[in-house]
């Protein structure tokens, strides 16, 4: 391993920010160290000086993904997760998306996430839940209740654009990427996902704000373009596979 690499530094960083017990509340200076780092790091550094091969198949951009971000295309090419590090307190991992991939809309409880688009363009669309919260039944009783979340993201990101943050309840915890070309996002997740420690992944459908009322509260139009109701639901299928790392390993090592 080069000695002063830049991921190592992430490393390093991260061991000093995040705690088993404070990962996710860490302050917002040391937020802005890492994000600032993180806005340095370019595909070399990562081993992506060449990006992966986009075999990116028939694609779906005719049926606008935009509009149903829960949709993944079964004949797109697989998303390849690269592993650089991970303990109880932090990961670190680079996600590599083909052109039409889809991370459909998912939640991060309790977690604080740092993302850096390596190369490439990707859509995000981001929730974070009213506060205070309001639930909504559907008049099928076969249907899970539903939430409003406040649209905090629709865009679309194009390399390179500073490292985005996320927070448990703010900075947009509920999101879903597509990917309008191939393209890479570094990931600090604080803490991981742990179903031992209650911080499991859920995936969820979006709705127009239109679609439901709570009985309490009137529907609002001026809520219809930044409010949505969101639906738990099943995990998808994801089309992902593991790849192989090729940027310098993480020396682990006490501080």
């Amino acid at each position: 391993m080069a000695k002063g690499s830049s991921v190592q530094a992430l490393y390093e960083l991260c061991r000093r920010t995040f705690t088993s017990s404070s990962a996710a509340s860490a302050s917002p200076q040391a937020i802005r160290k890492i994000s600032a780092l993180m806005d340095t790091i370019t595909p070399e550094e990562v081993g992506l000086g060449d990006g992966l091969d986009d075999d990116r198949g028939l694609g779906f951009f005719g049926s606008s993904p935009f509009n149903n971000p829960n949709r993944t295309a079964r004949w797109a090419q697989p998303i390849t997760y690269l592993h650089i590090y991970e303990c109880d307190s932090f990961t670190i991992g680079i996600f590599c998306l083909p052109t039409s991939s889809v991370i459909p809309l998912h939640d991060h409880p309790g977690m604080t996430v740092l993302s850096k688009i390596l190369y490439g363009s990707m859509h995000v669309k981001a929730y974070d839940w009213t506060e205070p919260s309001f639930i909504a039944r559907s008049g099928n009783s076969k249907n899970n209740p539903v939430r409003l979340g406040k649209l905090q993201k629709d865009t679309v990101l194009t390399a390179p654009c500073p490292t985005t943050v996320l927070y448990p309840k703010t900075g947009g915890n509920l999101h879903c990427f597509t990917a309008v070309t191939s393209c890479a996002v570094l990931d600090v997740l604080a803490p991981p996902y742990s179903e031992v420690a209650g911080r499991n992944c859920t995936y969820y459908h979006d709705y127009p704000y239109s679609s439901f009322s709570t009985g309490e509260e009137p529907v609002q139009p001026d809520k219809g373009e930044d409010h949505a109701w969101l639906e738990a639901i099943e995990a998808p299928d994801l089309y992902m596979r593991s790849g192989a790392y090729t940027g310098p390993a993480v020396q682990d090592r006490a501080l």
